[in-house]
């Protein structure tokens, strides 16, 4: 299984062909996809060979829950041949139809500890719902956005610093481009994800790793007595989705996340990432 999408991941990211991608992919993942296929040409040509290039997944460790555990879906824990060395996947196919599908993948910055197995090896999935530490796995998306809507304020108290949670403030901080500074504001708006199912696995040390999805917009607005005589003009990612200068651009972003859940520290969120997948 894993073999067949690597081959149709491969064929369809030299086409650019989302139709044959979504034979294989859907969720949070495929969103993102069908994203960097529309936003193709703004891309530099040295991002477009390493996207054309074939990639294989390698030292594959095979999570998979019992039949009666009620999950519909397993995990692979790899290392991609596109990836840095030493960061490890986590992959999840979901059964969608009669079909199994990738609708996750996450790389992380840490190594990704021992997941737990039952007398038989099959691992045991995590209820979304069930709190491990101050979080619940299908809490992790909304209480992250946190960081780029204010920066922080709430977030800090709540997970461990890691270098995505620093990357994602980093978001935040930035502000308005330079050329716009004192013209328009910028803020970050939390929302549902297109896909809003949370995987999670038991750790061996009694925590949990998750994968969860997660979403925001961004809206850059021209300050009131700006907008009678100005437009923004969009960027070129922007502008795939609609050339047309305005005085408020709406950009939506689709992410993934992976978190190290312990029921006694707080989480750490180990790996996130962002498409913009619309624009208005």
């Amino acid at each position: 299984m894993v073999d067949a999408y690597e081959q149709a991941n491969n064929r369809a990211n030299r086409r650019q062909d989302p139709k044959l991608l979504g034979t294989v992919e859907s969720g949070q993942v495929h969103e993102q996809s069908k994203a960097d296929y529309e936003q193709w040409e703004t891309q530099s040509e040295k991002e477009q060979k390493h996207y054309e290039s074939a990639f294989f997944y390698r030292d594959r460790e095979y999570l998979i829950p019992a039949a009666g555990s009620g999950a519909s879906w397993f995990a692979v824990k790899a290392h991609s041949s596109a990836a840095p060395k030493g960061k490890s996947a986590l992959v999840v196919f979901d059964k969608v139809g009669s079909t199994y599908k990738v609708t996750m993948t996450v790389y992380a910055d840490e190594p990704i500890p021992k997941v737990a197995v039952d007398e038989h090896g099959y691992v045991l999935p995590v209820a979304p719902s069930q709190k491990v530490g101050n979080l619940a796995p299908d809490q992790l998306g909304t209480s992250y956005e946190d960081f780029f809507e204010t920066g922080g304020k709430k977030s800090e108290k709540i997970f461990a610093k890691t270098d995505s949670s620093k990357a994602s403030t980093k978001v935040h901080a930035d502000g308005v481009d330079k050329d716009l500074k004192g013209y328009a504001t910028r803020k970050f708006f939390g929302k549902r994800p297109a896909h809003p199912k949370v995987y999670a696995l038991k750790l061996a040390n009694g925590g949990a790793v998750a994968l969860f999805p997660t979403a925001h917009t961004l809206e850059l607005v021209l300050k009131p007595r700006y907008m009678s005589g100005f437009d923004i003009t969009p960027g070129p990612r922007e502008s795939v989705y609609n050339s047309a200068r305005r005085d408020v651009i709406t950009d939506e972003f689709e992410g993934q996340g992976l978190a190290v859940m312990s029921p006694a520290e707080k989480p750490r969120v180990t790996g996130i990432e962002y498409r913009m997948v619309n624009s208005r």
